[in-house]
């Protein structure tokens, strides 16, 4: 339904502003008087796919509310009265998407029913350990876990993202230095070449023929590139799972640590959380961002639908990580393994990304080394062989 925005007076003459959800604008009006309210403004908020379409993804919101929220309920705030204070503390969109929660929880919604509105912003595991909060009251313990798992997630977004942004810059101010030396740079010092008669060495004569390239068919390079990309991304789009499959075969083991790590932190969540062994596995297999995987977990899901154990289903899945899981599952602490397995694999991925961002910086300055020097000895050589014929 459409949420409304209004404006109006109590009947004591205090000015009142809210929003709610109605069918259509007289309804809201008519929801609004009973309230006693004497409305003198109501406008219909722009619709939640428009707001989803243009609005700004802000990583650190749902970390964010989730924590506060489960303070909130921790001390004995009503949900009411703890979204009414969250819907205060943000602006735009969140703020509207707050008040919309509040008010389906006041006209007898239970909370996760109320979330599902938005489920671009609350994920299906998210809104599955709300439920299980809700049904086993123990609503304030899971939101806990939760703001836990959300702002560990974060760190390890912002520690991808960190790790990609130095290689992408390195590799951005090359191609523009270069491309500036061979298209500007380089023609004009060859051009004392030019003239002369002689033959010049081949290392400078590929050099020119680079260069030329640069000058003539820099539009047929930039097309290439643009062309290029698109075809990637198509690609990817259309296959990916296959490609998928591909990046767990990579060496190094960087994104198989970090995948391994979602879903073990994933499954810990919800396991504790009170969910199903099969709910949990289906929702962390979402939450994987490897669609190679997640198919192997919901396969392995099937496989413990039939009786088989856990352990026993994610044969994918490395030795020592199967291993955990069925001493967890022998112990009866299946949880505190997962946490375990868990930290085990975010600290190598940690480790991982530092050794890779370490190699990196040395490997782009011996090409960057060599690509000068092949500038240099083109350059120099023909001016050397000069030298000679003076003489």
């Amino acid at each position: 339904m459409p949420i409304f925005q209004y404006k109006g007076y109590t009947a004591e003459g205090t000015e009142i502003r809210g929003s709610l959800e109605a069918p259509g604008l007289r309804d809201a009006i008519t929801q609004i008087k009973a309230k006693k309210i004497l409305p003198t403004d109501v406008i219909e908020a722009i619709s939640r796919k428009k707001r989803k379409i243009f609005q700004r993804r802000d990583d650190a919101f749902l970390p964010n509310v989730t924590r506060q929220l489960a303070i909130l309920i921790a001390s004995g705030v009503t949900l009411m009265e703890a979204f009414q204070s969250l819907s205060d503390e943000y602006q735009g969109y969140q703020k509207e998407m707050l008040i919309a929660i509040k008010e389906r929880i006041a006209g007898g919604a239970s909370l996760h029913r109320a979330l599902r509105e938005y489920d671009h912003i609350f994920s299906d595991y998210y809104i599955h350990m709300i439920q299980a909060g809700e049904a086993s009251g123990s609503l304030d313990v899971v939101l806990v876990k939760l703001a836990d798992f959300l702002e560990q997630q974060s760190t390890v977004k912002s520690k991808v993202r960190s790790a990609m942004i130095y290689p992408i810059l390195m590799m951005g101010v090359s191609i523009v230095v270069l491309s500036f030396l061979f298209s500007f740079v380089i023609p004009k010092i060859l051009r004392i070449f030019a003239d002369t008669k002689s033959t010049l060495p081949f290392i400078t004569v590929i050099l020119i023929s680079i260069s030329n390239i640069f000058i003539q068919f820099w539009w047929a390079i930039a097309g290439i590139l643009i062309l290029s990309v698109i075809y990637v991304k198509k690609y990817i789009k259309k296959n990916r799972e296959r490609v998928d499959r591909l990046i767990l075969k990579m060496p190094g083991g960087i994104m198989q640590s970090l995948y391994y790590a979602r879903f073990a932190r994933s499954m810990e969540v919800l396991v504790s959380g009170g969910l199903p062994v099969l709910t949990a596995l289906k929702l962390s297999a979402s939450s994987i961002g490897n669609r190679a995987l997640e198919a192997d977990v919901l396969r392995s899901g099937e496989k413990v639908a039939e009786g088989q154990t856990i352990a026993s289903a994610l044969q994918e899945f490395p030795p020592v990580f199967v291993r955990l899981i069925a001493t967890g599952e022998k112990s009866g602490k299946l949880a505190e393994t997962l946490k375990k397995a868990a930290s085990s694999y975010e600290e190598e991925f940690n480790r991982k990304v530092d050794r890779a961002v370490s190699v990196f910086e040395p490997a782009m300055i011996i090409v960057m080394s060599i690509i000068v020097c092949f500038i240099v000895l083109a350059v120099l050589l023909p001016i050397f062989q000069l030298n000679q014929l003076v003489k």
